[in-house]
């Protein structure tokens, strides 16, 4: 174990300082945060966050109580999205790109980083306010497979590791504190200047293409126009597919 993987295993023997109003539910290695987050949120209650003590994966979810409407509601994934991007940025080395790709998915270096998940329950109408929202997160801080980061980074599509472009001061724990902070000023935003100015900020990161523009309707799907019409992509669909998570692994896909 590197030097820096031990001084993040020493780091996960401490709890996490979360703002006010939080609460936080830790979990062993084996646990998994967002499942347990989704199957105890009536009970946990708004500001509950679920935490795995893993060095390898920032693993953890948190519980939300909206008030509006779940068509309106389900943009706090954009939310959720943006204070995972900004907790990055800060403890992000010096020029390494960091993108979204749509939904739900951080690239960082041109590398699979990690992703977000949102669940809300199942028998929730589009015009009710939900009883509960789950917003969870999972970033992979270290690589345990044997390849060297010049053999990755030349892997089309493949995933990173922070460990491998220059995390290595960083623990899970600073970054699930870091999270927590910037979630409430993600909340601050929203009460005050509305989830479209949220979901605008979460467009200003996502990966572009050439001769495409990107907007994101009132109930979260994303619109795509180009000189051949416009496309129209389901954000239920696609948080439910959550392509960048593989469900066997239980980690983001390499």
């Amino acid at each position: 174990m590197s030097a820096s993987a031990s001084s993040r295993t020493a780091s996960l023997r401490r709890d996490p300082l979360l703002p006010p109003g939080f609460s936080c539910t830790t979990l062993r290695e084996a646990g998994d945060a967002f499942a347990h987050a989704v199957a105890h949120a009536d009970t946990l209650g708004a500001a509950s966050l679920v935490w795995v003590r893993r060095f390898d994966l920032v693993e953890f979810a948190v519980v939300l109580e909206p008030e509006e409407p779940l068509m309106t509601a389900r943009l706090a994934h954009y939310m959720g999205m943006n204070a995972l991007a900004d907790t990055m940025a800060i403890h992000c080395p010096p020029e390494r790109p960091m993108l979204f790709s749509w939904p739900d998915a951080i690239l960082m270096d041109h590398g699979l980083l990690g992703g977000g998940r949102t669940a809300w329950p199942a028998d929730c109408a589009p015009d009710e306010a939900p009883r509960w929202l789950v917003f969870g997160a999972m970033l992979r801080a270290a690589s345990l497979l044997d390849l060297e980061s010049g053999e990755r980074s030349a892997m089309p599509g493949a995933g990173v590791a922070m460990d491998e472009i220059g995390f290595e001061d960083v623990s899970p724990v600073d970054l699930v504190e870091s999270f927590c902070r910037h979630l409430m000023l993600g909340t601050d935003e929203w009460l005050t200047r509305g989830p479209r100015a949220v979901v605008r900020r979460w467009l200003d990161r996502l990966g572009r293409e050439v001769g495409l523009r990107h907007g994101i309707e009132p109930n979260g799907d994303l619109l795509i126009k180009s000189q051949h019409g416009e496309e129209r992509r389901s954000l239920t669909e696609a948080l439910e597919r959550a392509e960048w998570f593989d469900p066997v692994r239980r980690e983001p896909k390499l």
